[in-house]
């Protein structure tokens, strides 16, 4: 279970949080808890999102479970550091879709005392580690983990398979184009994915 940090007037640093995992585990859902605990207790809190995630609505952070948060959409990350000011805490859902920056704009806030946390796929529908959440991941004090449940075997997933037939790296999309899968379910699914274009070449 994760514990807010108590805040140190005397250091007067803030700190990272990152929650990662694939598709479906919660990632959002837990920003939004976190985020609504610190409004509670009257903290100044910004939430900010790329522009380019409208799936629910452009101008609010909504869980799968239909949990949502005012946030502020931005084209790039440079924009985080400009709206950010006078804030004790900000929020940062589907980092992964930010550029390289988003890891020295991060770290610069929790310098200047705000405590920042984040929310983002680790791994691309390839397996590979997504854009900026490996080193925000590196450089953060508190890294939390979520999984979501295997569709396949009811195991705990960390996969996220895109189950249509798009090669592009960023594919906005829910459950009608990706599902959680396990280790051994992803990689069983990759395999028959691989055999069946082995297939389709050697019939034309």
């Amino acid at each position: 279970m994760f514990l807010e940090n108590t805040v140190n007037h005397i250091e007067k640093f803030g700190w990272i949080e990152v929650i990662c995992g694939s598709m479906f585990s919660g990632k959002t859902e837990e920003l939004i808890r976190r985020l609504k605990r610190a409004q509670f207790a009257k903290q100044k809190v910004e939430i900010f999102k790329p522009a380019v995630d409208t799936r629910y609505s452009d101008d609010m952070v909504v869980s799968h479970d239909e949990s949502e948060i005012r946030c502020t959409p931005v084209p790039s990350s440079a924009n985080i550091s400009l709206l950010a000011n006078d804030i004790d805490v900000v929020g940062i859902d589907e980092a992964q879709f930010f550029d390289d920056e988003i890891v020295h704009i991060c770290n610069d806030l929790a310098n200047r005392g705000v405590r920042v946390i984040v929310a983002g796929l680790d791994m691309d529908f390839q397996g590979n580690p997504f854009g900026p959440m490996p080193a925000l991941m590196a450089t953060a004090e508190y890294v939390t983990k979520v999984h979501a449940v295997c569709t396949k075997t009811g195991n705990l997933a960390h996969f996220s398979h895109r189950t249509v037939p798009d090669d592009k790296l960023v594919l906005l999309g829910e459950v009608q184009e990706y599902e959680p899968l396990s280790r051994a379910a992803y990689y069983k699914a990759i395999q028959m994915e691989k055999e069946k274009k082995e297939s389709e070449k050697n019939e034309q």
